[in-house]
Order: structure tokens, then C-alpha cells, then sequence
């Protein structure tokens, strides 16, 4: 019985014994057995613990391993389990090719999995506008397709497919289209420097050369900006990015500087309390900053001095509400002692002949 048992067994099929072939169905059936146990055992109930504790992302590490990974490993038992056998170089080649393709394909799925989560994590943000999800949407359909399809490309060109044609094909007509939307593509571009160094965000107001207004909407292609006035100003990003603006609304404080002149006939005692007037007026108005109050030299008409303040708000209306409070009361305090404003004035001396 023995002696039949081992004919049967050393009886060769395709160069290998029928030994040799449950050898290797037995190494992959255990391999795949201990997999299935370490999945149910394991990695299922961690999923679940994870789901039921609110560890979210734990939860979907774990899921996307089920999905990705562990598909992975049953390859790896079916690649390392054919290697009892004495395979032709066809089969091996195909063996090889299906084994990495099968790895290629599952660990792209990984990757492009973590980098969706990614997306979604940031999109559960509640200050992410509904305009830049939209955005980050149509990127990660875009970067989908090209990791794809330069995934396909490379696993042709691996499996010995003649892909020159097809590359210098992709690449003349890639040249086409970027010559042809030349102008597009740049203000497409132009719109994700905008977004990742943020020079300015709806609802800040900026001054773009002789034009200025209050950011509604930043698009792919245009930013619009509502201006004073009331109308809409359209700019593509290019001209923006281009250009040199003016953000008001990063400034935390606002920097005044005015200039006044008296008389040359003001007494001299008065011209030296004059900038100690002005400093004080300054500092009794509130969300104010001095910085310098001098009697600064000799003008045509007067005597000049020279104040500068910080109002510290970006509000331009506060600071006009600030201003027009202290105008009125240096006025004040100069009528009180008797301080003249001077005005452009010329005295012609005639010498009678």
C-alpha cells in the first residue's frame, strides 16, 4: 500500500510531482487558514473596538488594511507557496507579472485611501469654506486618475509592453493642450498659490494699484472684489499674483502722521508747550498709541510740528471717529491760549522812490 501510495505520489505532472502540487496547495491553504483566523480573531474585533470607542481614524486604518493589505499578504503566500514547483519560463513570467501587479494595484489603493481620509478629515473642519472643498474634490479626482495613470504605464512598460509610442504620443499632445490653455492653466495655477500662501481671503478688503474693494469670491480663473462704489471688480489670479497689493485687513494697528503750523507771532513759551499739548490730546483718546510730537523746524507761512500716532483698530471708521475728535480738540486747546493757525500769506514791502 505504501509502495502504490508513493507511485501515486512521485507520478509527474508538467515536470512536477503530484507530491510537489499538494505540497504547495497545502502551504497555501494553511497560509490562507492562518490569515482568515488572524483577520477574525483579531483584526475585525480591533476594527470594531475602534469604531465603538470613537477612534476614527484607528477604525479606518484597520478597514483599509482588511481591504488593501491583507489581500497583499494572501499574494505573498500564493507567490512563496508556487516556489516548491519546477514552473516553465512562461508560467513563472506570468506568475511574476500577476504577483506584481496585484501588489502595485493593492498598495495605490492603500495610498490613495490614507489620502482621501486625509481630504475628509480636513472637509469635518467647520471654517473650510464649501467653495474649497469643491476644489479639493475635483484635485483628488485629478490626482487619482494621473497616480492611475501612470500606475498602468508602469506596469505595462514592467510587463514588456512597448510603451515609447504611447509616451511620446501622451507627451505631444500634453504640449498641445498646454500651449492651447496657455492663459487658463496659469490662472488655474495661480489660484492654488493663492489658496496655499493666502495673500488675502473673502471679506478682506485690498488695493491692487489704483483699485481697491472687498474680496467676494476667489475662483479658478478670476477673483471678483466688490469696491466702495458699489461696483464689481474682476481680476484674473494672474494679475493678482503679479501684482502688488495691499491687505487691510492684517493690519492690527494703523499709523497716522499729521502735520500742523501756527503763527510765527505765537509766544515762545507756548511754542515749547505746544508739543506737549498735542502729545496729551493724543494720549486721553482711547485705542490711540503715541509714538513722537515735535516742534519739527521753520516753515514758509509758520512754525511746523509734526505728530505721529498709532489708532490701534483696522476699523476706518474708528479712526476717522478718532481723528475728527482730536482735530477738535487741538482747536479747542489752542483757542483757549490764543494759539493762531497760519495760512499762506506774503507781505510785499513797497519802497516809495
Amino acid at each position: 500500500m505504501s509502495g502504490l501510495w508513493t507511485k501515486i505520489m512521485g507520478y509527474i505532472i508538467f515536470h512536477n510531482t503530484l507530491g510537489d502540487y499538494l505540497i504547495t496547495l497545502a502551504i497555501f491553504v494553511v497560509g490562507s487558514l492562518v490569515l482568515r483566523s488572524f483577520k477574525k480573531l483579531l483584526l475585525i474585533k480591533l476594527r470594531r473596538w475602534a469604531e465603538r470607542t470613537n477612534k476614527d481614524f484607528l477604525a479606518f486604518l484597520l478597514k483599509s488594511s482588511e481591504q488593501n493589505l491583507l489581500p497583499l499578504i494572501y499574494v505573498g503566500v500564493f507567490y512563496v507557496s508556487l516556489y516548491r514547483l519546477n514552473l516553465s519560463p512562461l508560467w513563472t513570467n506570468i506568475a511574476n507579472h500577476v504577483s506584481l501587479s496585484l501588489t502595485v494595484i493593492f498598495s495605490i489603493r492603500f495610498i490613495l485611501a490614507l489620502f482621501s481620509r486625509g481630504l475628509e478629515y480636513y472637509f469635518q473642519k467647520p471654517e473650510t469654506d464649501s467653495s474649497k472643498r469643491y476644489i479639493f474634490i475635483i484635485i483628488s479626482k485629478i490626482l487619482t486618475f494621473v497616480v492611475w495613470a501612470l500606475t498602468v504605464v508602469i506596469l505595462l512598460d514592467n510587463l514588456g509592453v512597448q510603451i515609447s509610442a504611447l509616451v511620446t504620443g501622451l507627451g505631444i499632445g500634453g504640449i498641445a493642450i498646454a500651449l492651447a490653455s496657455q492663459v487658463l492653466l496659469s490662472d488655474l495655477f495661480n489660484y492654488f498659490t493663492i489658496y496655499i500662501d493666502r495673500p488675502f481671503e473673502i471679506g478682506d478688503y485690498i488695493v491692487i494699484d489704483s483699485f481697491s474693494g472687498t474680496v467676494e469670491n476667489i475662483g479658478l480663473k478670476t477673483t471678483r472684489l466688490r469696491s466702495l462704489t458699489g461696483e464689481e471688480l474682476i481680476f484674473s489670479n494672474t494679475d493678482l499674483t503679479s501684482s502688488r497689493l495691499r491687505n487691510y485687513k492684517r493690519m492690527f494697528r494703523r499709523r497716522i502722521s499729521f502735520s500742523l503750523r501756527v503763527s510765527y507771532q505765537t509766544e515762545a513759551t507756548l511754542v515749547k508747550e505746544i508739543p506737549q499739548i498735542l502729545a496729551g490730546i493724543i494720549t486721553s483718546m482711547p485705542d490711540t498709541e503715541l509714538n513722537r510730537s515735535h516742534f519739527s523746524g521753520f516753515g514758509d507761512y509758520g512754525l511746523n510740528f509734526d505728530v505721529v500716532y498709532y489708532v490701534l483698530t483696522r476699523d476706518y471708521i474708528a479712526y476717522m471717529d478718532i481723528q475728527e475728535q482730536i482735530n477738535l480738540k487741538i482747536i479747542d486747546e489752542f483757542s483757549k491760549r490764543g494759539i493762531n493757525f497760519t495760512y499762506p500769506t506774503q507781505t510785499l514791502y513797497v519802497k516809495n522812490g
